[in-house]
């Protein structure tokens, strides 16, 4: 390679690396082995709920006019109530305009883990979730083991598996 490229290649990286690191907070990718971000946000009773502590949880940012968020919910269903009792647990975050179409929706698939509504997207942007669904799987000690994008089979042995073993291995600390 010729200076002229090695020098245009560095700058092009450097430039990279500068946009990169003057993200605003919130916007920088977020994935494996960081910290989850707590918040606060309302159920579906309004009742202002957080991330689950000392639990394996699937924090899933999804929407009702999804198709992907909605094929994938009847295996999270029985994801949840597989391990419910094991220490695992799901936040489904809704990214939903209105309140009863979610309401609904979760009453038909019988969604009994907890559903928050994040209705202006404000979580889902500090999350740096823009395309729906997106899934982290978080550990007892509170950080991100995978994120997922687009739409999970939960029930397939790769990520059924997975689930078993974390809510088998890592003991529930109360």
């Amino acid at each position: 390679m010729n200076v002229k490229v090695i020098a245009a290649l560095g700058l092009i990286l450097a430039l990279g690396a500068a946009m990169f690191f003057a993200l605003p907070e919130g916007t920088k990718p977020i994935g494996a082995g960081d910290p989850v971000k707590p918040f606060q946000l309302p159920d579906l009773n309004g009742k202002f709920q957080g991330l689950p502590e000392c639990k394996v949880y699937l924090l899933n940012f999804w929407a009702t006019w999804c198709p992907p968020c909605r094929k994938e919910v009847p295996s999270m269903v029985k994801l949840y109530e597989t391990f419910k009792d094991k220490g695992f647990e799901i936040v489904a975050v809704s990214v939903d305009q209105g309140d009863e179409v979610v309401k609904n929706f979760v009453a038909e698939n019988k969604m009994n883990f907890t559903v928050l509504w994040d209705k202006d997207s404000s979580i889902s942007k500090q999350y740096n979730v823009f395309r729906y669904p997106e899934t982290f799987i978080v550990g007892r000690d509170g950080k991100i083991l995978q994120h997922l994008k687009g739409g999970v089979e939960w029930l397939q042995p790769e990520f059924y598996n997975y689930i078993q073993t974390l809510v088998t291995t890592a003991p529930i600390q109360k």
